[in-house]
């Protein structure tokens, strides 16, 4: 039974990296990097572990998700067509004029978008505050949060980190998509993160580093978080930028780069 679920997430995400290539590709131009190496974390979270109803997308007892990195919006859009919260004919007005799906996350214009996102290093402290609300609330919902190796060069995001572990927020799940690469180049060469799980672990966090686009080492990690009691969880995601893209990967201009349609549906055949 194991065995199958897996094969069916992993049939998930590649049709949601299909879709991802397909809906930038369309508009001409986009964050495909970061949008690529998050594809498996948010295929586990929707399709397996968090508790949401897309009929009732503001349910009051529902898993909240906070992407941090709000650039990895064109993924999260995928993801939440696929699941019913908008239609999929949407995803062709990515980041055009009027359009619902803004180039950012943004929770006052789509539905099934819990925070608003763009300037980054801001995500987790939305995440903080939620998970302390929920606790007040005797709520049992879960707060997800996913930001990148790039933006934990923001100071606030280890603001962040000391309150969370300060408040005992052991209902908060975050992870870091370490994909090695940020705007301007190598996250080493910009601002070297050193051990970055050492450095979470000494904030006061439940850490793990995991190979992020493995199902099987993504789903233990969040199940062993969610059993760990009076801090907050931290989970490493080793990834790809650009993952499955042979123009992108583990490029350092696919943060955001221009190609063509025909670029996009020779990639979606190479998958």
């Amino acid at each position: 039974m194991i065995e199958k679920e897996f094969k069916e997430l992993k049939s998930k995400a590649k049709h949601i990296r299909k879709l991802t290539i397909d809906t930038i590709g369309h508009l001409g131009f986009g964050h495909i990097g970061g949008s690529m190496s998050i594809v498996e974390i948010l295929t586990m979270l929707y399709y397996k572990h968090m508790r949401i109803d897309p009929m009732d997308p503001k349910k009051k007892d529902r898993d909240i998700l906070i992407l941090s990195k709000g650039h990895g919006g064109p993924t999260l859009y995928c993801v939440l067509a696929d699941k019913g919260y908008f239609s999929l004919d949407l995803l062709h007005t990515l980041n055009t004029g009027g359009t619902s799906l803004p180039s950012h996350v943004d929770m006052n214009r789509t539905p099934g978008i819990d925070m608003t996102a763009g300037s980054l290093g801001q995500g987790l402290s939305a995440a903080v505050g939620m998970a302390l609300a929920n606790r007040l609330d005797k709520n049992p919902g879960l707060v997800y949060a996913i930001i990148g190796d790039g933006e934990s060069d923001e100071g606030q995001v280890w603001e962040a980190a000391m309150a969370a572990a300060h408040f005992k927020l052991d209902n908060l799940i975050a992870f870091t998509d370490r994909n090695k690469l940020q705007i301007d180049g190598f996250t080493k060469n910009i601002m070297d993160l050193g051990d970055l799980k050492a450095k979470w672990e000494s904030f006061g966090w439940f850490t793990q580093q995991i190979d992020g686009h493995n199902f099987e080492a993504i789903d233990k990690s969040i199940n062993r978080a969610k059993t760990e009691t009076g801090r907050p969880a931290m989970i490493i995601l080793e990834t790809v930028k650009g993952k499955g893209v042979s123009f992108a990967e583990n490029k350092e201009s696919s943060h955001h780069m221009a190609f063509d349609y025909e670029m996009a549906k020779q990639a979606i055949s190479c998958l």
